[in-house]
Order: structure tokens, then sequence, then C-alpha cells
């Protein structure tokens, strides 16, 4: 079993139900999903971006990824609709907590002079959005075989109804929030 999902199991839930309130087990907020996201403007000039950009993604998350369309038609970008313009990967299970527990104590950390994450960054429904420069963070990714430096969006949806139920999840499950004032 996952260390964080044996932590949140033992620890995080009692936290929650006495610090929030919650009568029930399953009133509790939990991770529901993480979803990867690279969007891929070059794509349209460039198909072979796609595929580097599609392993690296595999060795990060190590699921198959889903090709992203666009939805319409934009002359001005020489876009045609149904054209690939990106990547995403949707995490659960396992998989999830194995991703989330490398990426609070793994890729966070390896970024140049870490304050903590940006506390303003969840969307008022307890799910929160995280933007990562460059995907060399990430342990899997061998340095020598980058060809171009890319950032993601990380998505984790929780079953928090407010933010600040998400906020706490989150802090007691160990993502280092920055302080107030510094993000």
């Amino acid at each position: 079993m996952a260390r964080l999902k044996d932590k949140y199991r033992k620890e995080v839930i009692q936290r929650m139900m006495e610090t929030s309130g919650y009568k029930n087990v399953m009133q509790v907020p939990r991770l529901e999903k993480i979803v990867v996201n690279i969007g891929m403007g070059e794509a349209i000039a460039n198909a072979k971006a796609l595929e580097s950009a599609e392993a690296d993604l595999m060795a990060i998350t190590g699921q198959h990824i889903l090709t992203t369309r666009s939805k319409k038609a934009i002359a001005n970008f020489r876009l045609r609709e149904g054209m690939p313009i990106g990547l995403k990967v949707t995490l659960r299970g396992e998989r999830m907590w194995h991703f989330f527990d490398k990426l609070i104590n793994a890729v966070l950390p390896r970024m140049h002079e870490f304050q903590g994450v940006a506390t303003d960054s969840f969307d008022g429904r307890g799910n929160y959005t995280l933007g990562l420069k460059e995907q060399i963070l990430f342990p899997e990714i061998e340095y020598d075989k980058v060809d171009k430096i890319r950032g993601m969006e990380i998505s984790i949806i929780t079953t928090a109804k407010t933010d600040e139920d998400g906020k706490n999840l989150l802090s007691l499950l160990g993502m280092p929030f920055a302080k107030d004032g510094e993000n």
C-alpha cells in the first residue's frame, strides 16, 4: 500500500474529523484523482515534439497518455479542428498516491530556491492546480535525453467542498504550502 494512503487512513482522517467536525469517516475529504497536462502548441509545427513529450509524461506517470485535440480551427495559429495540441493523463488509485508522494517528497524539493507552493491556486471547490516549469525535476527524466524543457500542469482533485477543507487535507498529507506573504 502507498505510504501516503496509509498516512491518510491512519492519521489524516482522524485529524480532520477532530478539527473540522465531521461526524462520519465518509464525510472526510479525500484525493479523488490527479490530472497531469502538457499543452503542446509547438506540436502544430513539430510532430516529433509530441512524441518526445509523450515519452517523458509516460515515464513520469507510468500510465498511458491521452492526446488532446483542438475543438475548433483558429487561422491565426494555423490550427485546424482535430489537430493534436496537448497530452494528459488521469491518475487514480495506487498510481495517484504514488505520484502524489513523489511530487511532494522528491520533485518539489528539487525546485530552485523552493519556498513552498502558492496557497491561492485553489478553484473554489477544494481542488488545487500546480504548474511546473520543467519536466526534468522528476527523477525518471534523464537530463541528457531531453530535447526541450517543457512545463506541465498538475491538478489535484479532491472531494472537499471548500478551499479551506482542500488546503487542510493537502497540508495534512504533506503538501509544502508557502507561508502567507511568501508566494
